[in-house]
């Protein structure tokens, strides 16, 4: 069996994750809870959810973990989602994009667990639930090895490598499929997992290679559970390493499938051969390998109100956007703007007679929208609190069970919301053309602009080429074209500082990573002052709009860091192409090391690095089945190319491509 194969072409069918699935068993449970408290009632969803995952496993597979949902008539399913519907059980808001707090689970294993969690009788509901999911998992395994293992640790705490990386799949699937909470990540592995590597390797009781095996499995589990499209996130370095910092990058050359990305956070004391490692990967192809900027997110965490010993506890919750390890019930891309549709809503009616008011008046109206933003948020947490509990993930978040209180009511430590402004790059390159065009060189007025975009540039193709290549651009490092952002992104970090979230008074922090967004807003936005023609996707997160940076690599990493990251602990991509040419020899491979560094000491947030040569991407455009398995970064993601709509495409095909460093 080629578990690889199985699990791609598994997952290329695949009409929804895990998470929407089990509609017959929710609508059953919750029916059958009528006149219980919430929390019981949830819990009691949880459970039955779980109870309804079929485990498949082979004889090869050193651990168990592939789920597909039971079957149910198609009656029963429709039925179902009609009672859901009525019920109104599907609330808004956000759930999961988080790492779950393992150490109590691994100190006390499922049993130790429910004791602690005595007085609330949700939580015991939850952890039966869970218990019993691991023990169908031990009579679907194929081997008595897999067996007793999950006999086991649906009891005791884990006591090697195996039953620790086991249990991580086993929380992770329970608060999804169990919560519906969505994106729980493997997280920090290599702090999880060091110490009973280490001591089963002193021990004689695994070799490096069976290590490196289960995780690959592991990132097999999580292919085959979700479908394309979306994120999962590995973390390593950022302070001390240890084997597993390796194995789990070393583990992408066998899975090379979307998920997870695995990031390196780098620092002045990451090991070089961490650091090399990663080079080796990003320059032999593997996409998912993305490096984050420790000492920066470390001081963002901190300024958001995290003791400084905890502040390097982070996880990039799913594509950039970061969230605290095992503490954390914060929201992120919660929600998204488009920075250039408030520009033309703006530019509509405006009537400044200095580019000053101009832009002052803009960032008004984004202000606005980050106002009711805010205040929508606010909203649905108290909605959420009125209707909906969480008892799995609240089991595995600090400090739930400390506080006796369910994720939804506050009970985690940190609450904080992120939301996401996309097209930052667009903004600011038509901000540039505005400058000049009206109120410098006034070759026409705010109103003739306005018309001229509302009709998509049409009969004025040499207008639209001018301000297409006669301004500066970002990306290009000119300060000029520059310096538009430092105000926008203080504007944006200012503004969002005035909001307070529920349910204690968190941030409401921002970030300019986009996920699949700058498509989606790009096809809802006319024709922007910098060019860009009505429907064509925005600039993906924090770099030059695509095509744009013609000065090379350092000139566009001298403008992404020309701006203040700090505050955009929302997430903050910068992504960056080369041919495979320009990475293939050693010397090469140094400089592109080199290029790293100079963005983490200049200050920028996180980097990804897709080694593509435009004929290759061309080809699998004409010949889908030939590269369906061809990752590539999008937005702070990874996807397979083929897989993405022809915008999307064209998208990634117009990217920069550099053919040296």
């Amino acid at each position: 069996m080629n578990l690889r194969n199985l699990v791609l072409e598994h997952q290329r069918n695949l009409p929804c994750c895990d998470w929407d699935a089990h509609r017959a068993a929710w609508a059953r449970a919750w029916a059958a809870g009528e006149g219980q408290p919430p929390a019981m009632r949830w819990a009691a969803v949880g459970a039955a959810r779980l109870a309804d995952l079929d485990f498949l496993h082979t004889a090869e597979e050193p651990l168990i973990g592939r789920t597909v949902p039971k079957p149910h008539p198609e009656a029963e399913e429709r039925e179902a989602e009609e009672y859901l519907k009525q019920n109104e059980l599907r609330t808004p808001g956000q759930t999961g994009h988080a790492e779950p707090f393992y150490d109590d689970l691994f100190a006390l294993g499922f049993d130790g667990l429910r004791a602690k969690a005595a007085a609330m009788p949700s939580f015991i509901v939850a952890i039966d639930g869970i218990a019993a999911m691991i023990e169908q998992a031990a009579e679907a395994a194929k081997t008595e090895e897999v067996a007793a293992l999950c006999r086991r640790v649906a009891h005791r705490p884990p006591e090697s490598f195996r039953e620790a990386i086991q249990l991580i799949w086993f929380v992770m699937l329970a608060i999804q499929s169990g919560d519906r909470c969505y994106l729980v990540g493997p997280g920090r592995l290599d702090r999880r997992l060091g110490k009973f590597y280490d001591a089963d390797l002193a021990a004689g009781r695994m070799t490096r290679a069976e290590a490196l095996e289960m995780i690959e499995t592991l990132y097999f589990f999580i292919n085959f559970y979700c479908r394309r499209g979306l994120a999962y996130a590995v973390m390593v370095g950022g302070g001390p390493c240890n084997e597993v910092s390796f194995l789990a990058l070393e583990a992408l050359r066998k899975t090379r499938l979307v998920y997870p990305s695995v990031g390196v956070c780098w620092n002045r004391d990451t090991p070089e051969a961490l650091k090399t490692l990663a080079v080796e990967l990003i320059a032999g192809g593997i996409s998912n390998v993305a490096v984050f900027n420790d000492a920066l997110i470390r001081g963002a965490m901190t300024a958001c109100g995290v003791p400084a010993p905890d502040a390097g506890e982070y996880i990039n919750s799913t594509c950039v956007e970061i969230t605290p390890c095992g503490s954390s019930n914060v929201y992120v891309a919660s929600p998204y703007f488009s920075l250039c549709g408030i520009l033309l809503d703006h530019l509509r009616n405006a009537r400044e007679n200095t580019y000053e008011s101009f832009r002052a008046g803009y960032l008004e109206r984004v202000g606005e929208e980050i106002d009711k933003a805010a205040a929508g948020q606010n909203r649905i947490r108290r909605e959420r609190k009125a209707r909906m509990r969480r008892p799995i993930q609240s089991l595995f978040t600090r400090d739930c069970l400390a506080r006796e209180l369910d994720i939804e009511e506050g009970g985690a430590r940190y609450n904080w919301v992120e939301c996401s402004f996309v097209g930052l790059a667009n903004l600011a390159d038509s901000l540039t053309v505005i400058r000049r065009e009206v109120f410098e060189r006034k070759n026409m007025t705010l109103a003739e602009l306005a018309a001229l975009l509302e009709r998509n540039f049409g009969g004025d193709e040499a207008v639209r080429q001018r301000f297409l290549n006669g301004s500066p651009k970002y990306g290009n490092g000119d300060a000029e074209a520059d310096g538009e952002i430092p105000v926008i992104t203080a504007f944006l970090a200012e503004r969002c500082a005035e909001q307070r979230m529920e349910p204690d008074n968190s941030r409401f922090i921002p970030g300019t990573f986009c996920w699949e967004m700058h498509q989606r807003l790009g096809a809802e936005c006319g024709a922007t002052p910098d060019g860009r023609r009505a429907g064509f996707p925005f600039a993906d997160g924090a770099g030059p709009a695509q095509g744009r940076e013609k000065q090379g690599p350092t000139a566009a990493v001298a403008s992404v860091c020309s701006w203040n990251h700090l505050p955009m602990l929302g997430g903050s991509a910068f992504n960056q192409r080369y041919t495979a040419a320009a990475v293939a020899s050693k010397a090469a491979r140094e400089k592109l090391k080199q290029l790293i560094e100079v963005f983490i000491q200049r200050g920028g947030f996180e980097t990804q690095i897709n080694i593509l040569d435009a004929e290759t991407l061309k080809a699998a455009q004409l010949r889908p089945e030939e590269y369906r398995d061809l990752v590539v970064r999008i937005g702070g993601y990874t996807d397979y190319f083929t897989g993405l709509s022809p915008a999307m495409q064209a998208e990634v095909v117009m990217r920069t491509q550099y053919g040296e460093l």
